[in-house]
C-alpha cells in the first residue's frame, strides 16, 4: 500500500496536466492481482481527502471497477432504456457533484478559486487551509456569494466567458 500512498501524495501536489499519468498508475494497481485490497485502501483514503482529490480517486475507482455481471433482461428492454433521455426534473439539485460538474469562474493565483455548478446555482470556493497548507473546497451560501461578488468586483482574476 506504500505505492498507493506515494501516488496519492503525488496526486495532491500535481498540476492538472500530470494527474492523468498518476491516475493511470493507480488504475494499474487497482486492477492488479491485489485489486480488492488496493480498492479498499483507496476507499479509506478518499474519506480523509479534499473534495478535488476525492473526485480523482472516484475516477480511479470507476475505471478500475470489476465488470458488472451480465443481466438476463431481454435486449429490447435495455435498448429502450438507453434511448430514453435522462429526466432532469427528478434530479436532486443538492446531489454530490464531480469536478466535471463545475466551471471555474474566478482564479486568484494566491490560492483562491470560485466554481459554479453547470446545472443550477450552486457555488463552491477553494482555498488553502493555513493549518495544513492543502486546498479545501466548500459550498457557499447565497448570501456569501453576493458578498464575494461585491468584494471581488473589478478583480482581474475573473475568468471571461464564465
Amino acid at each position: 500500500m506504500e505505492a498507493v500512498d506515494t501516488l496519492i501524495d503525488a496526486l495532491r501536489t500535481a498540476d492538472f496536466e500530470a494527474r492523468p499519468t498518476i491516475k493511470e498508475k493507480l488504475i494499474a494497481l487497482a486492477t492488479s492481482n491485489d485489486s480488492a485490497v488496493v480498492r479498499d485502501h483507496l476507499e479509506s483514503l478518499k474519506r480523509g481527502e479534499l473534495l478535488e482529490i476525492q473526485w480523482e480517486i472516484d475516477d480511479v475507482l470507476d475505471e478500475s471497477a470489476p465488470p458488472k455481471p451480465e443481466t438476463t433482461e431481454p435486449v429490447e428492454a435495455s435498448e429502450a432504456e438507453e434511448e430514453a433521455p435522462p429526466s432532469t426534473d427528478s434530479e436532486d439539485p443538492n446531489a454530490p457533484l464531480t469536478a466535471a460538474d463545475l466551471n471555474l469562474v474566478y482564479d486568484d493565483p494566491r490560492g483562491f478559486m470560485l466554481h459554479k455548478s453547470k446545472v443550477g446555482e450552486r457555488w463552491f470556493a477553494t482555498q488553502v487551509d493555513p493549518g495544513t497548507g492543502l486546498p479545501q473546497t466548500f459550498e457557499l451560501h447565497s448570501n456569501e456569494i453576493e458578498q464575494l461578488k461585491s468584494q471581488l468586483q473589478g478583480s482581474p482574476y475573473w475568468r471571461l466567458g464564465n
